[in-house]
């Protein structure tokens, strides 16, 4: 089965959980109209389903071999990425000074979601060449922006973040690559880089490569690292002096190139900073973030995908008799069947409001809101990323098991999609550096008033539930209510033990506190859906879309977010856990 874009869904949670309604109203996005976000998801479907999905058992199967030092993409993939960026969209939310179409955030995530569904393969090379936009735009000189701006938002080019090297992974104060002014702006840099991806390729002439190196007798750690820009080829016409010196022989994503990368093989390859000598990590941050964000959108695509691909084959294979059933059922008539696929839908609808709502709160930090939407994108970050690759994991390895033996044969493609997510919770930033990012630097902004404003936000949607008492919304305003309450409490004792100087206790219940947070956001998010649903059929809608959309919710909120509890059990017994680890790994 094949990928279609849930163009319905996404546009209703652009405009019900997002509030995009409310930001067009207000004018923050200009003259843009609903009419026009639904024309934009409408053609960016198009060409998910009928130019990228196509290619991506494709990719799989070919890979991207090396040889050399040029790597050759799938077949396909070369044309489809000139028909993509002759389309506009790898510039849609760029600025227009540059050639973007300056549309929404939000508007670009949700047809980020769609490239990714349709091959996450092919995805990930425009989310690259994203962050390098973002990082040169905002910290760049201008001679480079001239020379390097329009032509990756064009897509002409692109980028690549370069971090990792082979001693130096999540932990870059080990870094050891370098950099030497040679006068004139330029410098000269040597070192080897590891797990780049699209580090080479074939899909355009030339490579904006963002790398972090340190300067001569820059301080040690962190503080002394320097963001440079590299290109594969220098403004002259020649070959700069790096190289692809191998790809890695993954577990999935086989269509996408992870490269190592030599750089200064004969002396130095020439480079240009970006920003400040020594602060290019918080250059490259900016990069990450949007990464960041991306890759949560990753996770929502590849698990939309899973679960139309698992509902279209539940729908045909045909075994045993359903309760009732005269004869031999499909199985998506068996309760088990059922409650897999419910239970697929409901984490990725809610993964996808979350992810959403982040890339308008950073929208809206463009706006009057300014530092508070900021501040408020910040904290939903971590948990955009780290839950929905959660869920993706978890995902599609239920779309294995809808898919019984099938699916643990290639043929299917539901075993693809579980190998291609198993990535989403390693790269840019571990989950599990992602929860300590989230208790660690983001609870305590602004002294927890940033999540103390999210929590409060969450209320008003449990209010609405008590405001409008349907019989058809079941348990869904009273497990919110719940699970906001187990959130709240987690929540003061992760900034009551951070506080007092225990952070051991707090990081130890990190990863429980991303997943409540992500489950109780998500249900929120979900409550949000079907209270615009019932809204719209009073008034007289009669899209069957909105009854399904309040079941949905319903299910969320009877069995899955009754894990609140547990979840906050988990981290107030945080200390308690430290205590024991020792003792325990040592037994």
């Amino acid at each position: 089965m094949t990928y279609r874009a849930p163009v319905a869904d996404m546009l209703f949670a652009l405009r019900h959980v997002a509030g995009l309604d409310a930001a067009l109203a207000a004018g923050l996005h200009g003259d843009l109209a609903v009419d026009d976000a639904e024309a934009v998801l409408a053609e960016a479907g198009k060409v998910a389903e009928s130019v990228i999905a196509p290619l991506n058992r494709v990719g799989d199967r070919h890979g991207t071999p090396l040889r050399d030092g040029a790597i050759t993409t799938p077949p396909g993939w070369r044309e489809a990425y000139q028909t993509w960026i002759a389309g506009g969209w790898n510039g849609l939310s760029a600025d227009p000074d540059h050639g973007g179409q300056g549309l929404p955030l939000v508007l670009n995530a949700a047809c980020n979601e769609m490239w990714n569904a349709a091959s996450i393969a092919f995805g990930l090379c425009p989310l690259l060449t994203a962050g390098g936009i973002e990082a040169l735009a905002q910290h760049g000189s201008a001679d480079l922006k001239t020379r390097y701006l329009d032509k990756l938002v064009s897509g002409e080019w692109t980028a690549t973040m370069n971090l990792t090297e082979p001693q130096a992974g999540s932990d870059l104060a080990l870094l050891r690559s370098r950099a030497e002014p040679l006068g004139d702006g330029r410098y000269g840099i040597v070192g080897a880089k590891i797990y780049i991806t699209y580090g080479e390729h074939d899909l355009t002439d030339n490579i904006v490569h963002l790398v972090l190196a340190r300067l001569k007798d820059a301080p040690a750690g962190t503080r002394g690292i320097s963001l440079f820009l590299v290109p594969k080829v220098l403004p002259d016409g020649s070959r700069n002096d790096l190289r692809c010196s191998g790809i890695e022989h993954k577990l999935g994503i086989h269509g996408s190139p992870t490269c190592s990368m030599a750089f200064g093989d004969d002396g130095g390859a020439i480079g240009w900073l970006i920003g400040e000598e020594n602060r290019g990590l918080a250059c490259m941050f900016t990069m990450m973030n949007s990464a960041r964000l991306n890759v949560g959108l990753q996770g929502v695509g590849i698990a939309e995908r899973a679960y139309q691909q698992a509902l279209g084959y539940a729908r045909d294979r045909r075994q045993g008799k359903a309760p009732g059933a005269p004869e031999t059922s499909p199985i998506l008539a068996h309760a088990d069947v059922q409650r897999m696929l419910l239970t697929m839908k409901a984490f990725t609808q809610a993964a996808r409001g979350i992810c959403y709502l982040t890339a308008a709160a950073l929208d809206a930090a463009e706006g009057p809101e300014g530092q508070a939407a900021h501040d408020r994108a910040s904290l939903l970050t971590p948990v955009a990323k780290a839950f929905s690759t959660d869920i993706a994991n978890e995902v599609t390895s239920l779309g294995v098991q809808v898919h019984g033996g099938m699916g643990f044969v290639e043929e299917t493609g539901a075993a693809q999609h579980m190998r291609d997510a198993r990535i989403l919770g390693i790269y840019e930033g571990t989950n599990g550096i992602q929860a300590i990012d989230l208790v660690a630097r983001k609870l305590p902004l602004n002294g927890g008033a940033t999540v103390r404003a999210q929590i409060a936000s969450l209320r008003r949607t449990a209010e609405g539930f008590l405001k409008d008492p349907d019989p058809a919304f079941g348990n869904i305003g009273a497990r919110l209510r719940a699970g906001i309450a187990s959130l709240d409490r987690a929540t003061s004792f992760q900034l009551k033990v951070l506080a007092s100087n225990r952070p051991e206790a707090a990081l130890a219940g990190a990863t429980p506190y991303l997943r409540l947070f992500g489950l109780v956001q998500g249900g929120a998010c979900l409550g949000r859906q079907a209270l615009a649903a019932n809204a719209a059929l009073k008034a007289g809608e009669t899209d069957p879309a909105h009854a399904g959309r309040i079941a949905l919710a319903r299910f969320f909120a009877d069995n899955l977010l009754t894990a609140a509890e547990g979840l906050e059990a988990s981290i107030l017994a945080g200390g308690y856990f430290t205590e024991d680890a020792a003792l325990a790994l040592a037994s």
